[in-house]
């Protein structure tokens, strides 16, 4: 696919999935996330034909105007979306499918000082709830939804949808295609035991009661 078809799908994806953008040429302008994106896409071609100390002054440049950090060598395919941004950081060997929605604060990081695949590798359709962090050379499958504020360190299937720290897969049914942004209502799985060890201290409490009556 082509840099411009690229760039198309992104303003695209910003325009569809953020409901306030109210036309293309506030976000070609005001949008920190698709500038972070459109320069990436530069700074990777450079990359590719061996031009990297320049790829790395652009990426640079970029983080300190965006606060959104991409590695040129991060392999993001088309329709990319970064909403707000600030704090987000990608990683070297980061592969990121299509139509990947990720909100601030998010790290797609390593947790080695090894050459290789460091870094994680998402799937289609999938979204990142902000400050959640995915660490390692995971694979995140498509349509996979991610909540706030997690921390991934396994391996998600498919059509999952992920919250805690660490991150658990907590139900299986996100499938569409569409973009689903209500990341923030989700299953709290540690809420859930907790009131079921309330719940479980309660019925003991009344056992001991009739026992002694």
């Amino acid at each position: 696919m082509s840099f411009f078809t690229k760039i198309k799908s992104d303003i695209s994806a910003a325009n569809e999935r953020d409901p306030a953008a109210r036309n293309i040429l506030e976000i070609l302008i005001n949008y920190p996330g698709f500038h972070a994106i459109f320069w990436h896409r530069i700074a990777s071609i450079l990359w590719g034909i061996g031009l990297r100390l320049i790829a790395r002054i652009i990426s640079n440049i970029l983080r300190t105007l965006t606060g959104i950090e991409i590695h040129p060598a991060a392999r993001i395919k088309e329709g990319f979306f970064i909403d707000h941004g600030m704090g987000v950081v990608i990683g070297e060997t980061s592969e990121i499918g299509k139509n990947v929605t990720i909100y601030q604060g998010v790290t797609l990081g390593g947790v080695s000082a090894n050459a290789g695949k460091r870094h994680p590798t998402i799937g289609d359709n999938v979204i990142v709830g902000a400050g959640s962090k995915i660490l390692g050379p995971l694979n995140i499958g498509s349509n996979t939804k991610i909540g706030a504020n997690s921390v991934v360190i396994d391996d998600i299937p498919e059509n999952s949808t992920v919250v805690g720290v660490p991150g658990k897969v907590v139900g299986k049914s996100f499938s569409s295609d569409a973009p689903d942004l209500y990341h923030n209502k989700l299953p709290d799985p540690s809420g859930e035991d907790m009131l079921k060890l309330q719940q479980d201290i309660e019925e003991l409490k009344n056992k001991i009661k009739e026992l002694k009556s």
